[in-house]
């Protein structure tokens, strides 16, 4: 009796260890929780400041300001 009373605390001590935090501390939606994921870990807090540079949205307007015919006159 005392070996299964035993047994059974292991094992309940186990799986209370695998099913985690009962409130979740982040957002449900993956957008949102990706976001708080990045600014909570220090040292992927820059990754929104590279990304920009990469993909050069960081770099100014080439447009020109005026508008253009762009047809024979």
């Amino acid at each position: 009796m005392r070996n299964r009373l035993l047994i059974a605390a292991l094992m309940l001590a186990s799986m209370t260890v695998q099913v985690g935090c009962i409130v979740p501390i982040f957002s449900s939606q993956p957008d949102v929780r990706a976001r708080q994921l990045i600014f909570v870990s220090e040292g992927y807090r820059h990754i929104p400041e590279i990304w920009e540079r990469i993909w050069g949205l960081d770099m100014p307007d080439v447009a020109t300001p005026y508008r253009t015919h762009g047809g024979v006159i």
